[in-house]
Parts: C-alpha cells; structure tokens; sequence
C-alpha cells in the first residue's frame, strides 16, 4: 500500500461555539491508502481539548509509513490491532488510518462497508443538525437556514440556557436534543431536565465534567431525561464506567481510534442494554461517510459536520432533511475532490 497524507482547512458557514470555545475553520488531516488502482480515505479534525493537531499526526503516521506500506491488507481489525500498540497515544490520527483501511478495503472487495459486515440499510435512525452557541437570533437563524429538519441538537452551556431552548421551540416542532460539552452542575442538569422534558427535548449530552462520576451518579437518579456520555466515554472501556451514570454513550470515531473500537463500543453497550449514539467532530463528507457504515447499528447519529461547512472536500454519504443516502460507490464511498475546483482528484 501506498501512504499519502492531505491536510486541509475546513471553512465554517457560521462560526462554532460550544460551551469551551469557537472556531471558523476546522483543520482535518485525511489520509489515503492506494493499493492497485483503489484508493481508500480516512479522516480525523484537530482538536484542542483533546491536544491532537496536524504536526502530531502526520508525525505519528510518518514514523510507521514503512510498516503501513508493507502491509497487505487482509481485513481492516486485523490492521488495526497490529498498529494500535504504536498508536495508543494518537487515536485521531489511528481513525484516519482506520476509516482509509475500511474504504480501501470494500473498493476492493467490491461492496458497501456495512455490507461486508452483513448489516442492511433499513430504519436508520435520523441525524441531527446542530446549532451552536451564539444570541438567540442568530441561533434561530441558523435553524432557519434548515427549516424542517427533524431533530436539532442545541448547544448549550451559558447562563440563559432555558431561553435559548424556549426560543427556538417557538420556531418549529422538530424533536431537539441538548448538548451542555460538561458546563452543567449536577443541580442545573436535574432542574434543567423538567423544564426541557416539557420543550420535547429527547435527551441530555454529556451535562457535567468528564470525571465527576459521583455527582453523576445523582443525575442517573434524578433527570427526567435521559443522560448520554461523550466526554465520559472516549476508549473501549470507558463503557463499562458509563454503566449506571449514564442511559446512553456517544461514540466518536476520532476519540476512540476508528471503526474497530467503535464496533467493539457498540457491542458492549448493547450488553449492558445502553442506547447507543455515534457523533462527528465537524468532518467533512470523508469522516461522515465513515460514520454512515455504523448507521443499521444504532439509536441516534450526529452526522451533519460536512453539512456545517462552506466548502466541502470529498463526494459519498448525502443527507436531506435528516436522512443518508449511501454512495454507490464501494467502500465507504469516498472521493476526494480538488478543495479548489471541486473536480475528482482521486479515483476509486
């Protein structure tokens, strides 16, 4: 297999603030493994929080570029699990390295991702699209913008939170969900959950710090809603963890390292009778596309990154008014385009 890396900045239609800070452009690093005239695509966006930019990456990529272009993919777990020990401290940039396997891997198999793992497109849940911090007009405005989705996701974490969600009710009776990014007390998050249960809110995303288990133990108890873990449930066993604090997890394919902790999260979640969520970390249609192949394993799906962005950079998953429709290509059915013309630069 060949390596190749392209990094790219991802412009934003509207700024994106969350309970911890904002941004206009996403930097994303995809990477892109060629094998006989197929070429797969992974992706994974830098993030602060998290400490993960595109120096670290490409770096811990570059210094396995000999193991990875000797390897003869057989099946992506496989490559996974050979590598994870090399890449345990850069999940994001093993998720890039993942996504791409899987695609290359269905191209060249001839089929569909979640095809190859035996699962049918019926009764996909719908995705979310998100709107984040900002005055309360402009938050209607970007709702607006999309006037009949079904499902909102708000971003929450100020001091007016119950007017924002409020307001925007006025606007539409689309399902919402609300995400606090841990800028809750365990107090606000049970008084908050009465209040939002009667705005048709369908759950709570991760509302407190990620280590204050104890004080989420209260919430579990007490929220007239249910409670999902994002920042709580990073790696395989954080699952376990979440059990009893948590009714759901969210899943993120570049915290935890791609789609093979992922589908082992999914799996364990599922025997401890957990509802299961994937979201995204503002990728474009590369990292959604990955996200879609988990789409017939799932309860909820935040997919809408590429569809926050002004310019996106690969064709492959659409999604109108909430709904994916899969590529006809193979693999995960990227194709990375030209950022500048929007031509095809690679072909499958």
């Amino acid at each position: 297999m060949e390596l190749r890396l392209h990094a790219f900045d991802l412009p934003l239609k509207h700024t994106f603030t969350i309970s911890r800070g904002s941004i206009d452009i996403q930097q994303t690093l995809v990477v892109e493994l060629a094998d006989q005239g197929h070429s797969g695509f992974g992706e994974a966006t830098t993030n602060d929080y998290y400490g993960f930019t595109l120096e670290n990456m490409i770096a811990a990529l570059e210094t396995l570029r000999p193991q990875i272009e000797a390897t003869r993919l057989e099946t992506p777990e496989d490559f996974w699990d050979v590598l994870q020990p090399k890449l345990a401290d850069n999940p994001f940039a093993h998720c890039a390295l993942d996504q791409a396997a899987y695609d290359l891997w269905g191209k060249q198999q001839g089929q569909p991702v979640y095809r190859l793992w035996g699962l049918q497109p019926d009764s996909l849940p719908l995705t979310n699209y998100t709107i984040g911090i900002d005055s309360i007009e402009v938050m209607v405005q970007k709702m607006n913008e999309l006037p009949d989705w079904p499902v909102y996701k708000i971003k929450l974490g100020t001091s007016h939170d119950l007017e924002i969600v409020r307001e925007l009710r006025q606007h539409t009776d689309a399902a919402f969900r609300v995400d606090a990014n841990c800028g809750w007390s365990a107090a606000e998050t049970i008084d908050h959950s009465h209040a939002l249960k009667e705005l048709n809110v369908e759950f709570i995303e991760q509302p407190l710090p990620a280590d204050q288990w104890t004080e989420m133990e209260k919430v579990f108890a007490a929220s007239a809603l249910p409670v999902v873990a994002d920042e709580s449930c990073i790696i395989p066993g954080d699952v376990e963890r979440c059990y009893g604090h948590f009714h759901a997890i969210n899943i993120k394919l570049v915290k935890c390292g791609g789609l093979t902790p992922a589908r082992r999260m999914i799996a364990r979640a599922r025997e401890l009778n957990m509802k299961v969520m994937v979201g995204c970390m503002t990728e474009s249609t590369v990292g959604i596309s990955a996200i879609a192949q988990l789409l017939p394993l799932l309860d909820y799906v935040d997919m809408d990154g590429a569809l926050l962005l002004s310019r996106d950079i690969a064709s492959g998953v659409t999604i109108d008014q909430g709904v994916c429709h899969f590529s006809n290509v193979n693999g995960s059915g990227v194709q990375l385009l030209d950022a500048s013309t929007g031509d095809s630069a690679s072909s499958s």
